[in-house]
């Protein structure tokens, strides 16, 4: 089985040898850039958080502000948010830039529970996404 991979992350189609061109490795969007739809810079792909009991990706977490990560503020960002901008090799968040500096973030040393359901739904009402896939497999 071949996991070459391009210049994009992408993997290679090998002749069906491997996981095929339309999947990538999650480790290839760590430190891209998320954008808004003005184009503007919102901040960097710190991590990629994985609900382990459905195997889909839940948040990305978004680092933003602060100088060689001093004073920087993470954001768990529900990826129902998120669209993957190719061409550009980035992440767009439709969202205004004064938005995401109020959003409900967290340091580095101080991370949310985010299997907590009250955590969960904040995090969704205020980036417009649905809660209700949360935990669907713990019924």
């Amino acid at each position: 089985m071949s996991y070459e991979r391009d210049a994009d992350g992408n993997y290679i189609d090998g002749g069906h040898r491997g996981p095929g061109p339309r999947l990538m490795g999650a480790d290839t969007l760590i430190g891209d850039h998320i954008h808004n739809l003005k184009n503007e810079h919102l901040g960097t792909v710190k991590e990629i958080m994985l609900d382990m009991q459905t195997g889909r990706v839940s948040y990305v977490v978004m680092a933003s502000g602060g100088v060689l990560t001093i004073g920087e503020k993470l954001f768990a960002v529900p990826w129902e948010a998120l669209a993957l901008d190719t061409a550009n090799h980035r992440i767009t968040l439709n969202i205004d830039k004064e938005r995401i500096e109020n959003a409900p973030g967290f340091d580095k040393d101080n991370w949310p529970d985010m299997a907590n359901q009250t955590w969960a739904s904040e995090v969704h009402n205020y980036y417009g996404t649905s809660a209700a896939n949360i935990n669907q497999s713990a019924r």
